[in-house]
C-alpha cells in the first residue's frame, strides 16, 4: 500500500479528508438526503431503525471540470437508494467501516484494502452503508462515453463497468494511489486554488485510463481489438499501425504505408480489415477525431477550431463535422464551449 493511500485512509477522522471543501454536515435524514442529492442525485436514504439516534451524514466535495473528488461518511447504519445515476459514474474507495452494494444483478462487500465499487449510470444500484467513510469519483457520464468511443473506433453509446473494483489487483491499486493522490492535491490547494489547464488535463487523461483500460466494461474487447492487443498482432501491421499514427495529419499514402509495414497493399487492407475490425482509413479517420477530441478537451477560449482540424489532417470540414457528430454524439464546437465553461 502506497504512503499516499495509508495517509488517505488514516486520516479519515471526526471532520473528514477535504474538510475545508465542506458541504454537507447534519444529523438529520431528511436534511442529509436533500443536500447530497443536489450534490450527487436524488436518492432514499433510510436508517436502520434500531440505530437511527446515531445516524449523521458529512459530504466534502472538490471540484474540477469533468470530475469531482468526495469524502462521503455516514454513522450508523444506513441504506442508499439512488436507482440509476444517469449523469455520472461513480468510483466508491472505502476508508472506513463496509458496505455493501448493489448494482444490477450484482452483489458484493466492499471494505477497505480489499474491495470497491464502480457504478455505472446506467446499472441501478443499492448500497448500505455501515458507519462507513469513501473516497468518492465523480466522472461527467458523457467525458468518459466519448473517451470510450475514441479508444474503440466505436460511435458514443453507453459504457457498463464491472462494479467490483479488486483493490489487491495492480489495476486497483494504482486506482486507488491516483485517487489518494488527487485528495491530498485538492487539500493542499483549497477551496480558492485552481490545477493548471496542462495540470487539469494530465488528470483527465490519467482517470480515464484507469477506468477504460484498467476496469473491465463492455467495450473492453472492442477497445483491445482496435488497438491491436486482442491477439498476437503481425509484425507488418504493427508497424503500419504506428506508422498510420506518426502520420496522421499527412494525406493516406497506401504506397508509402506498405513500404512501411514490408507487404502488399492489397495484405495490408484485409489485415487491417481481419485484426482491427475497420478498413485503414477508418482507422485514420478515427485517430484524426480522436485527436480533434483529445486538443479540444485541452484547448484555451480562445481555440480555433478550423486550425486544430487542418492542423491534425482534415481538409474537408464539413464532413469532418458530420464525422465527428456521428462518433461523439455533438459537434466539436459544443465540445469546446463545454470546457471553456
Amino acid at each position: 500500500m502506497s504512503a499516499a493511500v495509508q495517509e488517505m485512509s488514516a486520516r479519515a477522522s471526526a471532520a473528514g479528508r477535504l474538510a475545508a471543501f465542506a458541504r454537507v454536515t447534519t444529523d438529520d435524514v431528511d436534511e442529509a438526503a436533500e443536500l447530497i442529492g443536489r450534490i450527487f442525485c436524488p436518492h432514499d436514504l433510510r436508517p436502520a431503525q434500531a440505530r437511527a439516534s446515531r445516524f449523521s451524514a458529512r459530504h466534502n466535495c472538490a471540484a474540477f471540470d469533468g470530475f469531482s473528488i468526495n469524502y462521503v461518511a455516514y454513522g450508523g447504519t444506513v441504506s442508499i437508494d439512488p436507482g440509476c445515476l444517469d449523469r455520472f459514474f461513480l468510483v466508491q474507495i472505502p476508508l472506513t467501516g463496509s458496505a455493501h452494494i448493489h448494482a444490477g444483478a450484482s452483489g458484493f462487500d466492499v471494505a477497505p484494502g480489499e474491495a470497491a465499487s464502480l457504478l455505472s449510470p446506467t446499472i441501478p444500484t443499492q448500497m448500505t452503508w455501515r458507519d462507513c467513510a469513501q473516497a468518492i469519483l465523480l466522472l461527467d457520464r458523457r467525458m468518459v462515453e466519448q473517451r470510450a468511443a475514441a479508444l474503440s473506433g466505436r460511435a458514443a453509446a453507453a459504457v457498463e463497468f464491472d462494479p467490483v473494483i479488486d483493490l489487491r489487483a495492480p489495476p486497483g491499486r494504482h486506482l486507488q494511489a491516483s485517487l489518494a493522490e488527487l485528495m491530498m492535491l485538492a487539500e493542499q490547494l483549497g477551496p480558492s486554488g485552481r490545477l493548471s489547464p496542462a495540470m487539469m488535463a494530465d488528470w483527465r487523461e490519467l482517470l480515464l485510463d484507469h477506468l477504460l483500460i484498467g476496469q473491465r466494461h463492455g467495450l473492453s474487447d472492442a477497445i483491445r481489438t482496435f488497438s491491436g492487443q486482442a491477439e498476437r498482432l503481425p509484425r507488418a501491421l504493427r508497424a503500419a499501425r504506428d506508422h498510420l499514427a506518426d502520420n496522421a495529419d499527412e494525406p493516406l499514402d497506401l504506397v508509402q504505408l506498405a513500404c512501411a509495414s514490408g507487404i502488399g497493399i492489397r495484405a495490408l487492407q484485409l489485415g487491417f480489415r481481419r485484426h482491427f475490425g475497420v478498413s485503414i482509413s477508418e482507422m485514420l479517420l478515427d485517430m484524426r477525431l480522436a485527436g480533434l477530441h483529445t486538443r479540444l478537451a485541452q484547448a484555451p477560449p480562445d481555440a480555433s477550431i478550423t486550425a486544430i482540424a487542418f492542423d491534425l489532417g482534415f481538409t474537408h470540414l464539413g464532413r469532418m463535422a458530420g464525422a465527428y457528430r456521428e462518433k461523439f454524439g455533438e459537434t466539436p464546437s459544443a465540445t469546446l464551449r463545454r470546457r471553456m465553461s
